[in-house]
């Protein structure tokens, strides 16, 4: 496995004047790295959903949270991780409803389950654990040809 070449951190309130914020700062980072106008956007919509999961269900009290956000910028991908240290959430039962819709609309999906689909849809790989809040770990791979054939597409990130 390659070592990340550069590593950004950035610490925001859990607030949504803030998700354009850190939307365009890994669009940016994106764009540096030479991602395709498409898999920027895919990358922009999969954070954008991602922090306002935070910013709508982490914190109850809406004055006091962060979300930190950090991307490990390697050669061949940009991992993207979003932490919260909010209220956690059952990844096994969100995961399960992940994956194929199977024949569902979009308004049948699970208050919260649309946005999770839709990262797990734009992002190449998905990993979220709820051990201590809500870590949301996204990998978008610079030439799609090189993501592992035998990954799972989302999955629980191994407990520490």
């Amino acid at each position: 496995m390659r070592t990340a070449s550069d590593y950004i951190e950035m610490n925001v309130p859990a607030k949504p004047d803030y998700v354009g914020v850190v939307r365009l700062t890994i669009s940016g980072l994106a764009n540096r790295m030479g991602f395709a106008f498409d898999e920027i956007e895919d990358i922009k919509i999969a954070v954008s959903e991602a922090v306002t999961n935070v910013v709508n269900h982490a914190y109850a009290d809406k004055d006091k949270g962060q979300v930190r956000v950090g991307c490990n910028i390697f050669d061949d991908r940009i991992e993207i991780t979003v932490v919260d240290q909010g209220k956690s959430f059952d990844v096994e039962s969100i995961s399960k409803n992940l994956g194929p819709v199977d024949g569902k609309s979009v308004d049948q999906l699970n208050e919260g389950g649309l946005g999770l689909f839709l990262i797990d849809t734009l992002m190449d790989k998905v990993e979220i654990s709820s051990e201590a809040g809500v870590v949301v770990m996204m990998t978008k791979y610079l030439h799609r040809d090189e993501v592992e054939e035998h990954v799972d597409r989302i999955s629980p990130a191994p407990s520490q």
